[in-house]
């Protein structure tokens, strides 16, 4: 019997922007995330960046997308080097946070003030993340002024047991306790 569901066709044509955009930042602020930072090593140089659009694509194959915005100076680095690595933080990690979100800051010596290990893929992993993965590239979509990436996930790791960072209303908050 074949399927009843169709995946639906993708509408190429502009989109008419009807919508605020003091207006649409407040709706999508009203969505509580997680914060991570991304890495990459493009040319023997470590690059890092914080982000909060990061999810879970599916679980078979195990895959994961992240958007990165196009002018950002990380954004070529991780299409060239084809792999990068996730550390998502815990409550603790608000500086790092605030660290890896400033626009042209100096790629050399970048992580030193951060503990980290080299993951399987050789990509920097901080070691305060609550979790952590490492990724292949297996596409790029166009995303506006992003580019949604999404990645085969290669390993995952729990190191810490924290509640994690979050970022709501455009601000960093906190979990008071994790439900059993």
């Amino acid at each position: 019997m074949a399927c009843p569901h169709k995946l639906a066709s993708v509408h190429q044509g502009s989109i008419e922007n009807e919508v605020d955009e003091a207006v649409f930042r407040k709706v999508t602020g009203r969505f509580a995330t997680g914060v991570a930072v991304v890495t990459t090593l493009a040319g023997g140089v470590d690059h890092a960046m914080t982000v909060n659009s990061f999810a879970s694509v599916s679980l078979d194959p195990l895959l994961v997308l992240v958007c990165v915005e196009k002018i950002a100076r990380f954004h070529d680095a991780v299409l060239d080097a084809g792999v990068w690595g996730v550390s998502i933080l815990g409550r603790d990690g608000e500086e790092a946070s605030r660290a890896f979100a400033k626009r042209g800051r100096t790629l050399e010596g970048q992580l030193d003030l951060w503990s980290h290990r080299r993951g399987r893929l050789g990509l920097a992993l901080f070691d305060a993340a609550i979790a952590t993965l490492e990724c292949r590239t297996t596409a790029v979509h166009d995303g506006g002024d992003h580019s949604v990436i999404i990645g085969g996930v290669v390993s995952a790791d729990t190191p810490r047991d924290l509640p994690p960072l979050i970022y709501y209303e455009g601000r960093y908050r906190h979990l008071r306790a994790l439900d059993d």
